[in-house]
């Protein structure tokens, strides 16, 4: 009995899959404790199934040094663009940070499974909600579609330009910091005044014991406005994976 072994679809699988698996081990949803790494590669070849018809004349052949630096290249370009993702989305975690420290619940920080991090209540309950959202708001679906291009951008046999890559990882991580502060910025401003209004009402009736009052005051204050900023949580879910499909397609051009 004779099998007749399709090598170039079989290499198209393979480095597929491992642009897809480095990819769904660092970008969101997927890339969370909760997720176990044999579901992980389960769906990276499962994706790869599809994709492997057109991609199948892109395979480099069947020896050691081209397999090896090909898997290398498909490794890169999945973390780099995972990360990329992943950069963009934790605004949101960081938003949630910034309202720890300024709520006064920075000294509850925890342990996250899903990050296996130590984090801060809300740092770990924004990004709870951020994963949730992606699902709720088919966002999933939109971040899945923004990487599958990356194939038709970046072939198997081709390159990733790694200064490019640099320079939006860069500047990404500036916008990391202005898009937390646009998330959080409200809140925070108004726990200032908060401080601030105590601030003075201590100074003009100290009996009161102002500094006593404030930390109920500032919990209540900021379950408040976290409550009140849950309607605006989905649109800027959205907002975060388009731009984050525009930076993967700044990357892969």
């Amino acid at each position: 009995m004779h099998f007749d072994l399709d090598t170039a679809g079989l290499v198209a699988l393979l480095l597929v899959s491992v642009r897809i698996l480095a990819w769904a081990i660092v970008s969101p949803p997927i890339a969370t404790g909760m997720v176990p790494h044999p579901v992980k590669v389960i769906l990276s070849v499962g994706i790869a199934l599809v994709i492997v018809p057109g991609v199948k004349a892109q395979a480099p052949v069947a020896e050691v040094a081209p397999m090896a630096g090909a898997l290398l290249e498909q490794i890169v370009i999945g973390a780099g663009l995972g990360f990329l993702t992943r950069l963009v989305f934790t605004a949101i975690e960081t938003a949630g940070g910034l309202l720890d420290l300024f709520g006064g619940f920075s000294l509850s920080a925890a342990y996250d499974p899903l990050t296996t991090t130590m984090t801060s209540i809300f740092g770990r309950f924004y990004s709870l909600l951020c994963t949730t959202l992606i699902f709720a708001t088919n966002v999933h679906l939109l971040i899945f579609q923004g990487f599958l291009r990356t194939f038709s951008a970046i072939p198997l046999d081709g390159h990733l330009t790694m200064a490019h890559l640099d320079k939006v990882i860069a500047s990404s991580v500036t916008g990391l910091f202005v898009s937390a502060l646009q998330i959080a910025g409200p809140l925070i401003v108004v726990l200032f005044i908060a401080d601030m209004a105590l601030g003075v009402l201590n100074r003009i009736a100290p009996q009161l014991n102002a500094f006593a009052l404030s930390f109920p005051l500032k919990i209540g204050l900021t379950l408040m406005l976290v409550g009140l900023g849950f309607t605006l949580m989905p649109g800027v879910v959205v907002q975060l994976a388009d731009h984050a499909n525009r930076l993967i397609q700044v990357v892969t051009t």
